[in-house]
């Protein structure tokens, strides 16, 4: 039997792999196979209507791994194979996972015609089909896939209708799955969509020689390695209609010849806004432009390329992007001539220094990749001409990857290479199988012999001139004179790094609230009176028993019951008493008040009664009421329960702490005293509570201030180390430095191994000549400048520890402490240097700060690092040296640009700098983080006022329902009370109101918002006694304040002077 022998061919004989699985050191696994099984082929009637007998071949990776034995159609087109086969997949051969992340399974259904006398069976292509082996690199063994069957054109002029095709049912299956579980959880794949070349240069013609266009983009590979992706055979189209959406995916196949098996299964490209894109012209002004150019002369690839990362090469992509984000993708075009037969003449000999056109690069910014979550880049990108100076400048790439693809693309001899328009080759690509080929080719085999049929690329003459340009002019730019672009998609498996699952807060408000004990039922209207009533009534007949006391005196007669004649004569004595002394007017005084609340708020009378009868029955009716509930009182008096306690909240250290950090943060430094000076009222014998308020001492620069607390809380425990540093800090500041001297001796003598004690002891001994002892222990330990690991640091003592972003970890009573407001250092610091740095900027000294940060800039080897950047940037912050902190906090990205503090404290400075769009992007980043910035508190904070200012309440409240889940604080709760009212969920915002108001009575915007419920709520007295607190607590929102005064206006009630 005879098979056409472009069936035999494999794909394009490139030594250049389609994909890269980015290989590792790790140990090399032996060969899994996999095996595949063509069941059945159904409907290949559609195909071909008299089609009687039929076999199937299967291929991969350019060989035949067999074909079936001829197999009868039955009427209804179907045809059972059952056919079995398998290749081996090794990591270090041919049928890597490189290939099976990007080279399917060809499946060739082929015609087998009814033979005449004395001649062999004729057979003909009748249709392809593929399967993706992308499900084996995602943890399956097995899977089994209907695959489309796509009819083979008879001949290359003629074409088939699209839907004429029928389908192979194909199963595939492992022994053990290829990957190990570490391979499946740390490794990746990349795939990368190059679509199209938009707005191409003019003389891109598709008369003349055909042409190659190409495009090239280097992945990293573990180590220094670089695998190049290579795009090929871009298709020239002139001007017309728009590419449709969606559209498939292609592989990059050369021995294809149904073309509708070049489609990708399940896979499109989907197009979107260009507002959503990642790349360039994505803004309003290029809309008209792009629209244009998707319509004019364009090179439509329409390919996907893959590759299979390994943790290791996940790694190395990560660790590139940080120090390069753009990549750059060169594209070019090449003439390609008609093959020739036999040897190679003279002329043709003149052809061998071969040259590429056109050589342009686009720079892709791989930086999204980094952001929590994001897995794709999409959008285009313009294409500038190729300078090897100006690449590496924005790439760090040396030069051209068409020069290090010469061996793999068969360049062997060497020629000139010329930046710019022309760039000097010295051999062609080598071609596509040629049907008049009739031998089977198998890899890097005989490629010697086939060099003399590769297509030659002819030279036009002016590109013989080509000079190497570094600075072009706009002829010569014929990319930037077009206006050029590419469209490309960059997608990951699974994103660099991870994003932060969102919290599900969709709960009421009221079930985040914590459990209060409920306070004593207040009363209002009609019942207020009648209370106030017994109040009174009350307190008249206490005053009218304490004058019984003092005219009968306390003792009963004996037997303790009093004759009728006595009683009454004491009663008549008492009332002339008490009408002598004038109390008996002075009562009737106090509860007349009483009676006319009750006239009004019981009875609503308010007007005068229109006759003298109806005033007598209103008077009787009075009298007999009041009796009533005179007796009420006078019972209550008599038998009187004890009243309920009115609850006392009493604020934990750690929500002062907080409140008084929250303060701090928003420069609001009398109220941040305040609680201070509660937590010291709570318990002064706790020394962190001294420390603490030194340290804001120490902020406001009040350093004699500071030196109180800090000796206060010295003489709580003498043996404290962190007191007698600070103590001794406090000293150099007020250049007292024999006292820091001792300070600092003592406490190297209490913990010998204190990196810190000896550092700030050496640090403060080089502003002191004598001091030699100290001096010769900071030069020891500057000599090894990297800290041991084992060594405390100087707040390891019994009282406290001290974390990497400067907060105090427990207090001396065991409780947590609260975040801090700025960043803090994001990883253990590594030098003596940087451990100080971390401890001063915990109590804010920053004088010293400074000078460790320059002998940490001094013992450098390796250039400066994120937690030096970022510490130097909160010290700028602190002075509001935002151009310094700026310049600081872009050294830092550039670093560790998955760090979430350096989000956040740049967040911090466009936020203080009021670039509020800036800020939010920053903020958002840093919430995306698995891990928390170490203020990750103000962090909620802020990027909830921006979420509020932008009015986007719905997100505002999830914000700032993450930051009370984290701790709450009056501020957060008034966030979620803003967001609530302003979506109108009226019971959701008067609970987190309250609850605001229980952690800060004395908020004048907290009172404000309730206020504005009251009146939403027609609650008249509460809606006054609201606004009575919001104007004495001094409202400084005036836009709040405009707020309430109109729905006073507009509800006619809730101000008392109405």
């Amino acid at each position: 039997m005879e098979v056409p022998a472009e069936l035999a061919a494999g794909e394009e004989s490139s030594a250049l792999p389609a994909a890269a699985a980015l290989p590792s050191e790790s140990q090399p696994t032996p060969a899994k196979p996999v095996q595949i099984t063509v069941v059945t082929a159904q409907e290949l009637k559609t195909i071909k209507g008299d089609v009687s007998a039929t076999l199937v071949r299967v291929e991969y990776n350019g060989a035949i791994l067999g074909d079936s034995s001829k197999t009868d159609v039955l009427p209804d087109g179907t045809a059972n194979y059952n056919f079995m086969t398998s290749f081996e997949c090794n990591p270090d051969g041919p049928n890597s996972l490189a290939d099976v992340a990007q080279k399917p399974v060809l499946l060739t259904v082929i015609e087998v015609l009814q033979k005449e006398k004395k001649q062999k069976e004729k057979t003909v292509p009748l249709g392809q089909a593929v399967v993706d082996l992308l499900p084996l690199l995602q943890g399956q063994c097995s899977f089994k896939v209907s695959a489309p069957l796509y009819a083979v054109p008879p001949s290359p002029l003629e074409s088939l209708h699209p839907e004429a095709k029928g389908g192979l049912e194909v199963t595939v299956c492992t022994e053990e799955p290829l990957l190990s579980a570490a391979q499946l959880s740390n490794g990746n794949l990349l795939s990368v969509t190059l679509e199209a070349a938009y707005s191409v240069p003019e003389a891109f013609l598709p008369s003349g020689p055909p042409h190659n266009y190409m495009a090239c983009l280097q992945v990293p590979a573990a180590g220094e390695k670089e695998f190049p992706l290579l795009f090929k055979n871009g298709i020239l189209k002139l001007a017309g209609e728009k590419e449709p959406f969606p559209r498939p995916k292609k592989w990059s196949l050369a021995n294809i010849m149904a073309p509708g098996a070049l489609n990708i299964p399940e896979s499109f490209i989907v197009g979107g806004p260009y507002e959503d894109e990642d790349g360039e012209l994505n803004k309003r002004e290029d809309r008209e432009f792009r629209i244009q150019a998707e319509s004019m002369k364009r090179i439509v690839w329409d390919m996907e390329k893959r590759c299979y990362l390994d943790p290791a090469a996940v790694v190395t992509l990560q660790k590139r992007i940080t120090q390069c984000q753009y990549w750059p993708v060169e594209v070019c075009r090449m003439t390609v001539a008609p093959a020739s037969k036999g040897k190679t003449s003279e002329a043709d000999k003149g052809d061998e220094d071969k040259q590429i056109f056109f050589h342009g690069v686009a720079y892709i910014n791989m930086e999204p990749l980094l952001c929590p979550g994001v897995k794709q880049i999409r959008g285009a990108f313009r294409v500038f001409t190729y300078q090897d100076n100006k690449v590496f400048e924005k790439t760090k790439c040396q030069h051209s990857v068409f020069r290090d693809l010469r061996t793999q693309l068969h360049l062997t001899k060497e020629g000139p290479w010329t930046p710019g328009i022309s760039t000097s080759l010295s051999k062609a690509f080598p071609s596509k199988t040629q049907k008049e080929d009739k031998e089977k080719i198998t890899k890097d085999k005989d490629s010697n012999r086939r060099m003399s049929s590769v297509p030659k690329i002819r030279l036009s003459d002016a590109s013989l001139e080509a000079e190497n340009i570094t600075n072009l002019s706009l002829e010569e730019q014929p990319y930037v004179e077009a206006g050029t672009f590419l469209m490309m998609e960059i997608k990951l498996d699974k994103a660099l790094v991870p994003r932060r699952l969102r919290e599900d807060l969709t709960r009421r408000v009221e079930q985040m609230i914590p459990p209060r004990p409920p306070l004593p039922p207040r009363t209002d209207g009609a019942k207020k009176a009648v209370e106030d009533y017994h109040n009174r009534v009350t307190s008249i007949a206490v005053s009218i028993l304490s004058e019984c006391r003092e005219l009968f005196g306390k003792q009963l007669p004996d037997g303790g019951a009093t004759d009728p004649q006595t009683l009454e004569e004491q009663k008549r004595q008492l009332n002339f008493e008490l009408n002598k002394s004038g109390k008996y007017f002075a009562f009737k005084e106090q509860l007349k008040y009483a009676v006319v609340k009750i006239v009004r708020e019981k009875y609503q009378k308010t007007t005068a009664f229109e006759t003298q009868e109806e005033f007598q029955a209103f008077l009787s009716e009075l009298y007999v009421y009041l009796m009533d509930q005179m007796h009420v009182a006078l019972n209550q008096l008599l038998f009187e329960e004890a009243a309920l306690p009115v609850p006392v909240l009493r604020m934990t250290e750690e929500q002062l702490w907080l409140f008084a950090r929250e303060a701090e943060v928003n420069k609001d430094y009398e109220l941040a005293s305040v609680y201070h000076q509660k937590r010291l009222d709570q318990d002064q014998r706790n020394i962190q509570h001294w420390l603490d308020y030194g340290a804001f001492r120490l902020l406001l620069e009040e350093t004699t201030k500071a030196q109180e607390c800090f000796r206060q809380a010295l003489s709580l425990d003498p043996h404290h180390i962190q007191s007698l540093l600070l103590c001794g800090v406090v000293a150099v500041m007020l250049q007292h430095y024999a006292e820091a001297e001792i300070f600092f001796e003592s406490a190297c003598c209490l913990e010998p191994s204190s990196i810190v004690a000896w550092t700030l002891s050496g640090g403060s001994a080089e502003r002191v000549p004598e001091a030699v002892e100290p001096a010769l222990a900071f030069a020891a330990l500057k000599e090894g400048a990297t800290a041991p690991a084992s060594a405390p640091k100087a707040g390891e003592s019994s009282a406290k520890q001290v974390h990497p972003d400067g907060q105090s970890s427990t207090s001396r009573d065991g409780q947590p402490a609260a975040p801090s407001p700025v960043s803090g250092l994001s990883r253990l610091p590594c030098t003596i240097f940087m451990k100080t740095v971390e401890f001063l900027m915990k109590f804010n000294a920053i004088q010293f700060v400074h000078m460790a940060l320059a002998h940490e800039l001094l013992s450098f080897q390796g250039g400066p690092s994120c937690a030096y950047y970022l510490a130097l940037a909160r010290t700028c912050l602190l002075k509001e040296d935002f151009s310094k902190c700026q310049e600081c906090l872009r050294e830092a990205v550039r670093i560790d640009p998955v760090n979430p503090n350096v989000w956040a404290q740049k967040g911090h400075l466009c936020y203080l700098k009021r670039d509020f769009g800036e800020a939010k992007e920053c903020y958002e980043r840093t919430i995306s983080f698995v891990e928390d910035a170490a203020d990750v508190h103000f962090v909620y904070l802020r990027l909830g006022s921006i979420y509020l200012e932008e009015k986007e309440f719905g997100r505002a409240k999830q914000t700032y329902l993450l930051a009370c889940k984290n701790s709450a604080s009056c501020l957060t709760w008034l966030g979620v009370g803003i967001a609530c009212y302003r979506l109108e969920e009226m019971v959701d915002a008067e609970d987190a109101l309250t609850e605001a108001n229980t952690l800060n009575n004395t908020n004048a915007e907290v009172w404000g918002y309730l206020a504005l419920i009251c009146l939403q709520g027609g609650r008249q007295r509460e809606a006054e006694q609201c606004y009575k607190y919001t104007l004495k607590l001094g409202l400084r929102n005036d836009s709040l304040l405009r707020e309430i005064h109109a729905a006073q206006q507009r509800f006619g009630f809730g101000n008392p002077a109405f």
